[in-house]
């Protein structure tokens, strides 16, 4: 399994996850100029994260309070809707072939963290395994 993720990661970068890795970090830095605009930098740097290295990495979305809710609600007016439509045509795209079906499950990935991204969390795919005592 990791070695099919590291596989995906590679070839992933090398069509653009780099690319859009580096405009995720400079739309954070931007971001992050104005005190307001900080928390949404901070999920901008969340993103870039998670699309430098999207295979073997889950989004589990949730567990937000308040703050969290209208830090979604103004995310999703401003710039969500955008992203999330962005990633859910080029995923839709890429899925009509075999080839890119990975890499268009990858973008809905994308475009659910592109909606919601204050109280979402991004961990290994394998890390219920790492919890269990046995």
């Amino acid at each position: 399994m990791r070695l099919m993720s590291f596989i995906g990661n590679l070839v992933w970068l090398l069509l653009g996850g780099i690319v859009m890795a580096v405009l995720w970090a400079v739309a954070g830095l931007l971001l992050c100029i104005t005190i307001v605009g900080i928390p949404f930098g901070l999920q901008c740097f969340k993103f870039a994260g998670f699309v430098l290295w999207p295979f073997g990495r889950t989004v589990e979305v949730g567990n937000f309070g308040v703050g969290g809710l209208l830090g979604n609600i103004i995310w999703i007016l401003l710039l969500g809707w955008e992203l999330c439509i962005a990633h859910l045509f080029v995923g839709a795209v890429l899925c009509l072939t075999i080839i890119g079906i990975p890499f268009g499950l990858q973008h809905l990935k994308l475009a659910m963290l592109a909606i919601l991204p204050f109280g979402a969390r991004i961990h290994r795919s394998d890390w219920h395994r790492r919890t269990v005592f046995y």
